[in-house]
This record gives structure tokens, C-alpha cells and sequence, in this order.
């Protein structure tokens, strides 16, 4: 999806094709499965800097060969997901379940996943009230839209469109606003994660809006 390269392995033999040895390279975008977005993936594009007034030009791009993990140049891999890993993330989780929400009284969901659909403020507000849910400072905020649920209940074609990438991704996400960042940034949040291949509806984008501008370049 979004015109990534989709995971690949191959597989070639190491000593000709008459000795039994193979080995495999693996080749996997970060941004294909469940992960945590970096400090480097999304910047703001009228400045051309990413988290903490960084230069795009400054960053390196391209293949790196690492042949020693303890020993690689900083300015290589500044604001990097390691720089996390080395102390580590403590925080509360807190999940609102807008699939729940909507559908627990046996009603459908009144949105479909895979479509250009903004959740506002004011919904995730009703969620957290009827979940008996309180923020605070530091939470990690999980939201649960609804695009496993729709994958699952998919059929092979329905699945094959969307492996395909469309020319422009629809999905279900929060609203681009500035109500939406207020929120965000009001009640500090840690970070933010999703069920949905996008945080932020997809398909319409307002490069105003784009909310990965507030947890991202900081």
C-alpha cells in the first residue's frame, strides 16, 4: 500500500547450483506492519525539517552496510527508533474502541474501514465517556477503528484491490483539524498508535492538518 515495495526473500546458492547451500535476503519496508513510527518519517514539508528543527538535507539516505552494530556513525542514524530502545517506553495504554462503541447494541458500523472517513473529537470524547475512561499525561493512546475486522471479512478480491495499491488509499482515520491536534497536544499523550494502515484519514489529505505534524517534528 502507498506505493511501497511489498516484503520480498531470495533465495540463491551460495557455491553454484550443484551444491546443496542456499541463503536467503530478506527485504521488508519498516512501514508494511505493525510499528512505531520514527522521528525521520514525516516531517514538516513547508520547512523541509524533521523532530527538533533537523535539516532533511542533514539526514542520510540510501543503503547503509552495517558491519558492526557497535560501531555506526551517529550522524548516520540520528533520530532513529534505537534512540527509544536504549531506555525504553513506560507508559499506561489506553485503548478506545470505536468498533465496540458503535456496534455493542447490535447496530453496524456506520463507517466503512476502508474508506475516506474522519473520526472527530467529539467521537473519541463519547467513547472515552462511555468506557468510563480518564486521560492522563503520558498515556499511549490506541485506537481501534475497524480495518482488521474488515479485512477478515473480506473476500479474496475485496483483499487483492487493496494489496494492489490504489492510486490514492482510502481508510478511516482521525480527522485532519486543529481541533484534532488541540486535542492531541492538550492532553500529552505519549504516543498514538491505530489498528488502521493510516492514523489520519486517508484519501483527502490537508497538508495544513496533517496531524503527524504534531507528535512526529515536535
Amino acid at each position: 500500500m502507498f506505493g511501497r515495495k511489498i516484503p520480498s526473500i531470495t533465495t540463491f546458492a551460495k557455491y553454484g547450483p550443484s551444491v546443496p547451500v542456499r541463503d536467503d535476503e530478506i527485504y521488508i519496508n519498516t512501514q508494511s506492519g505493525s510499528q512505531w513510527d520514527g522521528l525521520k518519517h514525516y516531517g514538516l514539508r513547508d520547512y523541509n525539517i524533521f523532530y527538533n528543527n533537523t535539516p532533511a538535507e542533514s539526514l542520510s539516505q540510501g543503503e547503509m552496510e552495517i558491519h558492526d552494530p557497535t560501531e555506526i556513525d551517529h550522524a548516520l542514524v540520528k533520530l532513529g527508533m534505537h534512540n527509544w530502545s536504549n531506555h525504553g517506553i513506560c507508559s499506561r495504554g489506553v485503548l478506545l474502541d470505536l468498533v465496540e462503541y458503535y456496534t455493542a447494541d447490535g447496530s453496524a458500523l456506520p463507517y466503512d474501514p476502508w474508506t475516506t472517513h474522519p473520526l472527530s473529537v467529539a467521537e473519541l470524547e463519547a467513547c472515552a465517556k462511555k468506557q468510563g475512561v480518564t486521560f492522563r499525561q503520558g498515556d499511549i493512546l490506541l485506537l481501534r477503528i475497524g480495518f482488521i475486522q474488515r479485512y477478515y471479512a473480506a473476500d479474496n478480491d475485496a483483499k487483492a484491490v487493496l494489496r494492489g495499491g490504489a492510486e490514492v488509499e482510502r481508510f478511516a482515520g482521525i480527522e485532519q483539524s486543529e481541533d484534532m491536534k488541540r486535542f492531541l497536544w492538550n492532553n500529552h499523550f505519549a504516543a498514538i498508535a491505530s489498528d488502521q494502515p493510516s492514523l489520519e484519514v486517508s484519501g483527502d489529505s490537508d497538508e495544513c492538518y496533517r496531524v503527524l505534524t504534531i507528535p512526529l517534528p515536535g
